[in-house]
């Protein structure tokens, strides 16, 4: 019997550029060619990028999707290809009888070979939580799609039918199938790598099968798909792991399933939590850039510590030459502020200037009278003035710099510090930032270079500078304790009691919890930012703005 060689193709689709998407799959097919292998599989929905959401439901978009897929099928028999068995991720039409309600299309996985098709698999599990909304979307299959390729069984199922009990997954150990390839749409969170490893080898293990699990990588609007495809033996072993965050061709040469051999040299080792999280952020940050067809990004540098590590986030995504750093002071603003604003611009290189606010502020004072918050709020809505004002003018992408930890507590001016096109660390709470910024220095330490953050702005207690002396703890918990509970009640969704059953001051679980719940109204109009987290306020959280319940 032949060894099949296998390659995994990790691409990085935009949802609705059929042309680009077919382009990176013809590349990657002739590469695999190139390399000998014979079998090529690449992730679900790559044909039109994902998540499609509520274009799923435009026909016009389907039969668009369809015809990409069949111009993708003449090309490769074009490109002397057509010898290769190909499978693709594509939204096709369901059959009429079938649709119900908004749902027009099956999620499907399509086997391609001599320039036909050989199959369609349609994706039986549509999940309908967290960032999911594929229930809506989609219609679900029910049967297994098995194939033959040189001796071999393979089976084809997408992503989430891995992850739930029953369906046509149940039915690949009597299939006999010798490998199942499972195309995945499968966003990053932190230490989500290990908990799909140990699914993927479950599966194997309950099924006997060798199992390839191919993932796309790249921003889409909010979400991260960080790559790390891998392939494992039947008996659960892990053979070799794709690259995170870029695109890759994972190749294996498989005997059979147990006898599997990785070609493509990997290290095949985990990241480090911090190294996942800084790269995913820089990933959703250039991808939204890049794919909404901006060129540069401005933001604000307070010299503090979110802003700074946005800044330097965004000049390892596009480049320090495309990042503008504008410095607004205030008639409140340190010295230190300005200066550690003016030592992150030279050390990362970035493009700097300073606009002070003091005449602006000043101007509109004379006009209106304005007492306490509403004096303190005119400072940073003049910031977002000139910032927008910029960007306008410019053409750069505004960044917003709030972190998870401010948004959770409402603790930004609506239409000051939170106006902005994207918001690169709004999943990451403030002891995370701090954690982050003191990573990316040791990481350009260790090779000789100047950390790109100053140690002031890590250092030194956090704060808006909107009054003589104000530091965020003035009116805020200490950012350890805070974060602490936010992960309760935000991410484990924990109560009032079970709060207080873990130590925390019920005077303190009252105020924070009554923050969170009455800023909501503030974060349904924030910019969006790259998910990290498993429960990243937007699309994972959704809580009604008037709500009384404080339980």
């Amino acid at each position: 019997m032949p060894i099949v060689r296998l390659a995994l193709g990790q691409t990085n689709p935009v949802v609705g550029d059929l042309e680009g998407n077919r382009a990176q799959i013809l590349a990657a097919v002739r590469a695999a060619a190139e390399q000998q292998a014979s079998l090529v599989v690449f992730g679900e929905m790559c044909i039109t990028g994902y998540p499609i959401e509520d274009l799923a439901c435009r026909e016009s978009f389907i039969t668009a999707a369809e015809s990409s897929l069949a111009s993708l099928i003449v090309e490769l028999k074009a490109a002397n290809l057509g010898h290769l068995t190909v499978v693709v991720g594509c939204p096709v039409l369901a059959a009429k009888n079938m649709r119900s309600g908004w749902a027009i299309a099956h999620n499907a996985a399509i086997v391609i070979r001599d320039g036909i098709e050989l199959g369609r698999y349609f994706k039986h599990h549509l999940p309908n939580y967290s960032v999911f909304d594929e229930y809506r979307n989609f219609v679900a299959g029910n049967e297994l799609f098995t194939f033959e390729h040189h001796g071999l069984r393979f089976s084809t199922v997408i992503c989430e039918d891995i992850w739930q009990a029953g369906g046509p997954v149940a039915k690949i150990a009597g299939n006999n199938t010798d490998v199942t390839l499972v195309l995945n749409g499968s966003p990053f969170e932190i230490d989500k790598d290990d908990r799909r490893l140990a699914l993927v080898k479950g599966l194997a293990v309950q099924q006997n099968c060798a199992v390839a699990y191919a993932n796309l990588v790249g921003g889409q609007d909010d979400l991260v798909f960080d790559g790390d495809s891998v392939v494992v033996d039947a008996s659960g072993k892990l053979i070799a792991r794709a690259n995170q965050f870029e695109n890759d061709l994972l190749l294996i040469d498989i005997e059979n399933k147990t006898q599997l051999h990785q070609v493509t040299s990997r290290s095949n080792a985990k990241q480090d939590d911090d190294w996942q999280a800084y790269n995913a952020l820089v990933l959703g940050l250039r991808d939204y850039v890049h794919k909404n067809g901006f060129k540069s990004v401005v933001l604000g540098l307070s010299g503090g510590i979110d802003s700074a590590l946005c800044a330097v986030i965004a000049s390892d995504a596009i480049g320090a030459e495309n990042v503008f750093g504008i410095s607004m002071p205030s008639r409140y603003s340190s010295d230190h502020s300005k200066s550690d604003a003016q030592d992150l611009a030279e050390r990362i290189g970035c493009n700097y200037e300073t606009q002070a606010i003091g005449d602006l502020v000043a101007s509109f004072e004379s006009q209106i009278s304005l007492s306490d918050t509403a004096a303190e709020n005119l400072q940073a809505r003049m910031r977002a003035l000139i910032l927008m004002a910029k960007s306008n003018s410019e053409g750069h992408l505004t960044l917003t710099t709030g972190n998870k930890t401010e948004l959770a507590v409402g603790y930004s001016t609506i239409y000051g510090d939170s106006v902005g096109g994207f918001a690169p660390i709004k999943d990451v709470e403030k002891t995370l930032v701090w954690q982050l910024a003191k990573w990316r220095n040791s990481v350009a330490e260790a090779v000789g270079k100047i950390g790109p953050i100053p140690a002031n702005s890590i250092s030194k207690p956090p704060s808006a500078e909107l009054r003589p002396g104000q530091i965020d703890q003035d009116s805020l918990p200490p950012y350890d304790v805070l974060d602490a509970l936010l992960e309760g009640y935000v991410q484990r969704r924990e109560s009032r009691q079970q709060l207080l059953q873990q130590g925390f001051d019920a005077a303190t679980i009252d105020r924070v919890l009554g923050l969170v719940d009455r800023a909501e109204w503030k974060r349904r109009q924030g910019a969006i930012g790259p998910k990290i987290t498993g429960m990243a306020f937007g699309r994972d959280r959704r809580l009604p703005i008037t709500n009384k319940f404080r339980n």
